[in-house]
């Protein structure tokens, strides 16, 4: 994950998310694990709102199988962050996300996160091809 961090401009979906007075640690910021569930939250609203993800009855669940995050900056309740959303890869049953949580209005990323989603059948957990309606989804962010 190393490398120059991204900018605003390299993400191509943006989600809004409050953070609660429980995801501040001892010391008085963010605990970091909260980041792993902002990406987490904001990747799956993408889903379900633009790319089609049925979370309770769809025969197509993701499961994920590659994490990481590098921290910039500090973020702290009551703060609201802007995650930004974008797609490295598609694969024929896996996706890679990239994922950037910014404070609100800041210009540089708190953090920068990546995982990857094998999308499988919810009943048997064996590897599936992406639907048609989620890989146009997935497309439209694509980079």
């Amino acid at each position: 994950m190393s490398g120059p961090q991204r900018t605003r401009g390299d993400y191509r979906w943006w989600d809004r998310i409050a953070t609660r007075w429980n995801d501040n640690d001892v010391y008085g910021h963010m605990n970091n694990v909260v980041h792993y569930a902002l990406f987490d939250t904001a990747v799956n609203r993408y889903l379900i709102t633009e790319a089609g993800l049925d979370i309770h009855g769809g025969a197509v669940i993701g499961l994920v199988v590659e994490t990481g995050c590098q921290y910039f900056a500090a973020l702290a309740y009551p703060e609201t962050v802007e995650a930004g959303v974008r797609v490295a890869r598609i694969g024929n049953s896996s996706v890679t996300y990239e994922i950037g949580l910014y404070a609100e209005g800041a210009d540089s990323a708190a953090a920068e996160g990546r995982f990857t989603h094998v999308y499988v059948d919810r009943q048997t957990r064996r590897p599936v091809p992406l639907p048609a309606e989620m890989r146009a989804g997935l497309e439209r962010i694509s980079i």
